[in-house]
């Protein structure tokens, strides 16, 4: 006993101390949850109060409107014209050849430039056919002496009628001989048939032609043709005289025009397609034979169409649509006097042909309405715009890309 007093002091352990002193702390615990409860719960109120005030916010906060470019639809009268695509031909070309042979003694052009008809081009040597024609002349001279000699003499009836026409025929001989001398000199001298631009150069000096060797080409090149075909249900509106434009990619930018001069009466079997030739004038030489060209024939009837700037159309799989600009109506609740603003509404349309930057609208639209004219695949209906036609770019019939 003393040593169990001296290991507690001097007092006995209460164990009825520990059951009093467990209600007390799960007291202290339940009091502690419950106010960790109460700051969850202030703090989960507080955010909820904060999302339904933002939720607010965002549904009475309205978008500011898209800034967009504007176009009207507008009621025009195309002229109604054919496409096709022809070949380009001199109204005259030649290859010049020798007709003669002969070797070349002077060449008197160079390669690529103009001449006018009768402009000599290559001399062959005539030293032979000039010795010729010498004898030849003095032939004729003698036989046209034998000739008046027997005239006189059958004035005396000295000689019989068939000694003058024997004397005739003499002369005449002689004189073709000398006059066939003289057309082969001539034709060693090779001139330009007509007015034109030669070709490249295709003898030497010194060269022995044969007949026929070509010498250079010649084409003609003011005014100059241009083939192209159509289709044969185009025949009853095509007339001698009908105006054409051709283009070609050699002259960006430059249009030329002529009308229609010959008509093929006959329809090619194989493409059903009547063969047509025009004039086209060619100041300066631009265009120049075997060239591919563009060929527009401008027909005298007019097409009525509606016309928008082919930008302003939404192309999709399901249907071709654009944005038309209309005014909204007034909001409930809106400030007194202020003015409703502008809205798209998506319109569906049917197109027809396409020319330059427009395209004609055959349904859908009607004319005097206003359309978005570019930007078109960001936007939506019911959107809030306002127009800004600053930067809207400029439509046209006939572009014409600079660079190109």
């Amino acid at each position: 006993m003393v040593a169990t007093r001296s290991r507690y002091n001097g007092r006995l352990p209460n164990p009825g101390s520990r059951r009093e002193a467990a209600p007390f702390m799960i007291m202290k615990v339940f009091i502690a949850l419950i106010g960790v409860a109460a700051v969850v719960g202030v703090l989960v109120g507080t955010k909820l109060e904060q999302f339904r005030a933002m939720g607010e916010a965002g549904a009475s906060m309205v978008p500011p409107p898209e800034v967009v470019t504007s176009a009207v639809a507008a009621t025009d009268d195309w002229e109604a014209t054919l496409a096709s695509t022809g070949t380009l031909a001199p109204v005259q070309g030649v290859t010049v050849a020798a007709e003669t042979p002969g070797k070349v003694a002077r060449i008197s052009f160079e390669s690529g430039t103009s001449v006018a008809a009768g402009d000599v081009l290559v001399q062959l040597e005539t030293s032979t056919e000039q010795a010729q024609l010498r004898a030849a002349e003095a032939a004729v001279v003698l036989a046209k002496a034998n000739l008046a000699r027997t005239v006189e003499l059958r004035k005396k009836l000295s000689i019989s009628p068939a000694e003058v026409d024997a004397a005739q025929a003499q002369f005449d001989e002689a004189a073709a001989q000398a006059e066939s001398i003289r057309t082969t000199i001539a034709k060693k001298t090779i001139r330009a048939p007509f007015a034109g631009r030669l070709g490249m150069r295709e003898v030497d000096l010194g060269e022995v032609l044969k007949d026929g060797d070509a010498v250079t080409s010649l084409q003609s090149l003011d005014p100059i043709y241009v083939d192209f075909s159509l289709p044969q249900q185009r025949l009853p509106v095509l007339t001698l005289g009908t105006p054409v434009r051709v283009t070609t990619d050699a002259a960006p930018g430059q249009v030329f025009t002529g009308t229609i001069t010959a008509i093929s009466p006959e329809i090619d079997p194989a493409t059903r397609n009547v063969r047509l030739q025009a004039t086209i004038g060619n100041h300066g030489e631009t265009l120049r034979g075997g060239m591919f060209a563009n060929v527009e024939v401008v027909l005298p009837a007019r097409e009525p169409v509606l016309a928008i700037p082919l930008t302003a159309v939404l192309f999709a799989p399901f249907g071709d649509s654009v944005f038309v600009i209309e005014q909204a109506e007034a909001r409930d609740g809106a400030a007194q006097g202020s003015e409703p603003g502008l809205v798209l509404r998506q319109r569906f349309v049917r197109l027809g042909e396409q020319r330059g930057d427009f395209v004609h609208v055959d349904a859908g639209l009607e004319a005097g309405e206003q359309v978005v004219s570019t930007g078109v695949f960001k936007l939506r209906s019911g959107m809030s715009v306002v127009i800004d036609n600053t930067l809207a770019p400029d439509a046209k019939l006939a572009p014409q890309p600079g660079n190109s």
